[in-house]
């Protein structure tokens, strides 16, 4: 089976890296320019990973280097900008490197170590030498003088403030950023499949295409449900075959499950993956009735186990034509956090938690243990019957991620973090799990729903809200942490 990542079809994440000095100490002040040198090269260093290209320009420390540097940051299409403030600097050197960018500048104010050794700085004698000395470690000076600047130009920018080492709280920040620009990269370039229509009724879900794609980028590919029916026509005998081995492997199919119903799902998935082979797509949005017509019927009432598969494999699909929540998935899967459909089930009062899941898809690679395949009957408020899945998202940290359309317009992220829990469950053939929060479930229920949300959300593994309020600062959007 094809292997769908987040980051098919991309180029790299490109990321710009400039150090500022200033010229007329490097005279007067023997080895600084060197020291510094050093400090941007260790930096880099740290900056490296396979999936990131680092353009490092140095040391700019002229308004002729900046103006030079700014064209090369622009031709390299870098998506964020590292500034690291070596030592004391015009902001003059600064403007003409991120200007013509137009990206999100991060300042890094990072000082060699935690404090200057005095007794030993003070012993230097040499005055001059003592300048030299204290230049290699003024770091926060001209940080003010930058963050002027950036305001009056309206440039967006954000700070770290430490140590080059030993400071795992800068550079877990640092990392953040990284991780930030890597899913707003992504989200950039994504390719969202809007397959049949909308569950009819539910207010809350319409989404503006026009609208998603100015926040996020990327690009929505409206698909005719008629285009899976012909793809799923083409499917071989051995090819239906072959991914009923897979599911067999990938999940627990219950005893119950009958043979065709699992040849009928298994030939929806090959063709669910020609079809986003085809439109190259790395997520969708999917729902459609089909009512009358046994072919359409046919086919949406087997997708649940192919939708599952391509979830956990990097392309997240949101039932009930979901676009904002599509998003939002998406956003957590590129964040290496899973990114699951769910919603409100039930409240257990007596244990302080809330049950959420959904019917349909789930992320069955952040499941606790293998998923289950289980027939049902009826798909409750939906035509057809077939396979479902049933799941619950591993015990541990978790993040829930809305992306909420306001009462003025605009779009916002909205963000909990909580923990899966042990406990009963519905075993109703859904997704299904336990989630505890800081706030008692009577006060997260009001504190979430008072942000107007839709009923849908994404809910994935680990604390990542920090990750996402910087996705957000970067996108210029409004980000909002319950708990």
């Amino acid at each position: 089976m094809e292997s769908f990542t987040s980051s098919r079809h991309l180029e790299s994440l490109n990321i710009g890296l400039f150090a500022i000095g200033l010229d007329t100490y490097w005279s007067q002040f023997e080895g600084l320019k060197d020291r510094l040198l050093g400090y941007i090269a260790e930096i880099a260093h740290k900056l490296t990973r396979p999936d990131v290209q680092i353009v490092n320009l140095g040391l700019i420390d002229t308004p002729e280097k900046a103006m030079a540097a700014g064209h090369v940051f622009r031709q390299a299409d870098v998506d964020l900008i590292f500034l690291y403030v070596s030592t004391y600097a015009l902001s003059s050197t600064v403007l003409p490197v991120v200007r013509r960018a137009k990206v999100p500048v991060v300042i890094l104010n990072l000082a060699p170590a935690a404090a200057i050794d005095y007794e030993s700085f003070n012993r230097l004698g040499d005055r001059t030498r003592m300048t030299g000395e204290w230049l290699a470690w003024c770091q926060a000076c001209p940080t003010p003088e930058i963050a002027n600047l950036f305001n009056r130009c309206g440039i967006p920018f954000f700070q770290v403030s430490g140590m080059l080492d030993n400071d795992p709280t800068a550079w877990r920040e640092i990392e953040e950023w990284i991780e930030a620009a890597k899913v707003a990269h992504v989200m950039e370039h994504n390719r969202l499949g809007a397959l049949g229509h909308y569950y009819g009724g539910m207010l809350d879900i319409y989404a503006d295409f026009t609208q998603q794609c100015a926040y996020f980028g990327g690009h929505v590919e409206i698909v005719e449900v008629e285009e899976l029916v012909a793809l799923r026509s083409s499917v071989s005998e051995a090819d239906a075959t072959n991914r009923v081995g897979e599911i067999r492997t990938t999940m627990e199919v219950q005893s119950d499950c009958p043979a065709d119903e699992l040849l009928r799902a298994a030939r929806t998935s090959v063709a669910l993956d020609r079809l986003v082979e085809r439109h190259t797509l790395g997520s969708i949005a999917y729902y459609y009735k089909g009512s009358g017509t046994p072919e359409h019927e046919d086919v949406m009432s087997s997708v649940i186990l192919g939708a599952s598969l391509l979830t956990a494999r990097g392309v997240p699909m949101a039932g009930e034509y979901e676009i904002k929540n599509a998003q939002a998935m998406k956003i957590m899967d590129s964040l290496g956090a899973g990114g699951s459909f769910t919603e409100y089930y039930a409240v257990d009062y007596n244990d302080d938690v809330i049950l959420m899941g959904h019917d349909g898809p789930g992320h069955i690679a952040i499941a606790a243990g293998k998923t289950k395949v289980r027939p049902l009957q009826v798909y409750h408020g939906k035509v057809g019957r077939g396979l479902s899945v049933e799941m619950s998202v591993k015990h541990g940290p978790v993040t829930l991620l809305a992306v909420v359309q306001t009462g003025d317009g605009k779009l916002k992220l909205l963000t909990a973090e909580g923990h899966s829990v042990a406990g009963p469950i519905l075993h109703i053939g859904n997704t299904n799990s336990r989630y505890k929060f800081a706030l008692d479930v009577r006060k997260f229920m009001n504190a979430w729903n008072g942000h107007g949300p839709a009923h849908h959300c994404a809910v994935g593994i680990g604390h990542v809200a920090s990750k996402i309020e910087k996705l957000a600062l970067f996108l210029k959007m409004e980000s909002v942490r319950v708990c």
